[in-house]
């Protein structure tokens, strides 16, 4: 019987109610019997991410490993997919799969993050690499981030008219634009979806490799967003925001040879999310309270500053339209 950790329990009861406690209830048959079919014996304490369980293994034929039990969840169902795709290129090697029990036999990595780090223009690098080794080929089954498109631009619109003033009118028009002019056309491309510093562990075969993927078909800038969203609180240091939000954005791009104002653009609209998310649900880090409030400002400050960059095409549509339609949500 594996420990599973009292964090993670609570956390999963929380979220997820009665579904989430049969499923903790049903762990430990689960990792035994998967233990027991790919020829695996415990190695380890039992770790933790936000919707899973990582069990340090030891396979008998030979090897370190990782046993993954994923809580089942529509977007967890495509993690093997992207791993499979890359086969180790950039990201931990699949070893075996279980998709009906959400469970996978993956390389094992080292603890420590790329999140560590405290040389931001290393994260930065670093998470463009890997982005770039990342963007291959899309398997046809993935699911693609064009056809999300309608539906985020009808989520920006409800936020915007339900929980105003939040942001400016015209900072989540910039979003909407970024919705309808790069989210409904995109590349097949294999992205990770949720690429930030904690989801790059050190590793052995290469010195960084990436975990959790989502596992999404589109613009390899998206990732761009992903990342900055994740760097808020260490952008809370910085003496000028705008300077230190570019600087991450113009390093990541450069080193994942992606457009810098496609990447610029999308982390927009994820901040703009985020503005929005907060509100409703808050966030892993903070659930209310004044570091709820201060989160909030940041990303919203965020948000402001990267539409007031905006390329000059969003920026003359800006001007030609008139009071009416800037109004509009």
């Amino acid at each position: 019987m594996i420990g599973i950790p009292e964090a993670f329990t609570r956390s999963t009861l929380a979220r997820e109610g009665a579904r989430g406690a049969a499923w903790l209830g049903e762990l430990g048959h689960i990792s035994g019997e998967l233990l027991d079919l790919w020829g695996c014996v415990p190695d380890g304490e039992v770790m933790h991410g936000g919707v899973g369980v990582v069990i340090p293994v030891r396979r008998r034929a030979g090897g370190a490993a990782v046993l993954k039990l994923s809580f089942p969840h529509p977007g967890n169902v495509h993690e093997p997919d992207a791993f499979a795709a890359w086969n180790g290129r950039g990201a931990v090697l699949l070893h075996e799969r279980d998709d009906e029990r959400f469970a996978m036999l993956l390389e094992r990595v080292r603890s420590s993050t790329l999140a560590e780090v405290e040389d931001g223009d290393e994260v930065a690098t670093v998470a463009g690499r890997i982005s770039r080794r990342l963007a291959v080929p899309a398997p046809p089954d993935l699911p693609r981030l064009r056809d999300q498109a309608a539906a985020w631009e009808e989520e920006l619109r409800k936020d915007a008219e339900e929980l105003a003033p939040a942001l400016p009118r015209h900072v989540v028009d910039a979003a909407v634009a970024t919705v309808r002019e790069l989210a409904a056309v995109q590349p097949d491309t294999l992205v990770h979806g949720d690429l930030h510093a904690r989801n790059i562990l050190r590793a052995d075969r290469e010195p960084w490799l990436a975990v959790d993927p989502k596992g999404y078909a589109g613009d390899p800038a998206y990732d761009g967003g992903t990342l900055l969203k994740s760097r808020a609180l260490t952008l809370l240091e910085a003496p000028d925001l705008r300077r230190a939000a570019h600087r991450v954005l113009d390093v990541y791009a450069e080193a994942a040879e992606v457009d810098r104002e496609r990447a610029r653009r999308w982390a927009q609209f994820h901040a703009v999310q985020s503005a929005f998310h907060g509100r409703r649900h808050g966030f892993r880090v903070a659930r209310g309270g004044p570091r709820l409030d201060t989160l909030i400002e940041l990303i919203d400050r965020l948000a402001e500053l990267l539409t007031e960059s905006a390329g000059p095409s969003f920026q003359a549509r800006r001007r030609a339209s008139g009071p009416a339609e800037r109004g509009r949500p």
